[in-house]
């Protein structure tokens, strides 16, 4: 009885030990049961190059201001033009870029906007037929500069209307000549541009400014110069014309450009307003004293891209 007293302690100690070694052992085998069933997350063994975006990233994207494009394009001129105006002008918005906006230049043929928008006015007044007959006189041939009518013979006849076209896609200067000397008449065509607010605007002595013919062109576009009809037979003259090597160049097929050139001794302007559907807006490059006037084509068709490029 000794014996049994001493001994039933232990062989309950060891059914504990035994007890304890198949707790753990079920509770290992469990653990591992449902670790093993448990999604693992996929390391991509390729980092990601861009942060992932929020659907409210658009809200918060940053303003573009003029500053910014106008840094754009003083590095791309660098010191290639000493004497140049730029100006930019978003119809949509409040966008506006300005370098020596307001300085007067010689306009070459960037004056013969003011000739058609005149011409038009008058003919939505009733004070001008377009579909009148002129005959070509030998005193009206210019015979210099862009054109086609001044290797044509005195007596030919062409409608106001062909010779309004004549004068904006071909830049001819004969019909240019005819038209404000004998159908718009400087005077008349000065206080119209005055009456517009174009006060840097010089018919005679050929003068104008960037700022001056943002202004034209916006009136244009808006239809305050003629009707609808009138309008758009405007802006068929200023698109596709024989000189799309400057502000069109470089640009998609898909956006329109409504423009005129201007050409002189070292001088290269190119002026209108560009457009693809969502994107309105004006722009004008006068330059006077270029060292080389090739360069400063191919210079201005690149600025008329980094414009596109910003604006958009």
């Amino acid at each position: 009885m000794e014996y049994y007293a001493r001994s039933l302690p232990q062989r309950n100690f060891s059914r504990v030990v035994r007890l304890l070694v198949v707790l753990i052992l079920l509770g290992i085998g469990i653990y591992t049961l449902l670790f093993s069933f448990r999604p693992q997350p996929v390391i991509s063994p390729i980092p990601d190059e861009k942060p992932p975006q929020t659907q409210f990233g658009g809200l918060f994207a940053k303003k573009k201001t003029p500053e910014e494009l106008g840094k754009i394009l003083t590095k791309e001129i660098n010191d290639t033009w000493k004497n140049y105006s730029l100006y930019v002008k978003d119809y949509n918005s409040d966008f506006e870029l300005g370098i020596n906006e307001e300085v007067i230049y010689t306009a070459a043929s960037v004056n013969k906007i003011p000739i058609l928008s005149a011409l038009y006015y008058y003919t939505q007044a009733g004070e001008i037929d377009l579909d009148e007959s002129i005959t070509l006189q030998e005193a009206d041939i210019q015979d210099f500069g862009t054109g086609v009518l001044r290797y044509e013979t005195p007596g030919a006849t062409y409608t106001i209307k062909t010779l309004a076209r004549l004068m904006i896609q071909k830049s001819d200067n004969t019909a240019a000549y005819i038209l404000l000397n004998n159908i718009v008449r400087i005077e008349r065509t000065q206080k119209l541009m005055e009456s517009w607010g174009l006060i840097q605007t010089d018919i005679a002595n050929n003068k104008t400014s960037n700022k001056d013919i943002s202004m034209l062109f916006e009136k244009i576009i808006s239809g305050d110069v003629a009707n609808q009809a009138y309008t758009q037979e405007m802006l068929s003259f200023l698109k596709d014309t024989d000189f799309e090597d400057r502000l069109p160049a470089m640009l998609p097929k898909s956006v329109t450009v409504y423009h005129k050139i201007g050409t002189g001794v070292r001088i290269i302007h190119d002026v209108g307003y560009v457009t693809d559907g969502n994107l309105n807006y004006y722009v004008g490059i006068f330059t006077s004293d270029v060292p080389s006037e090739d360069d400063a084509v191919l210079l201005m068709a690149k600025l008329s891209k980094s414009i596109y490029n910003f604006m958009r």
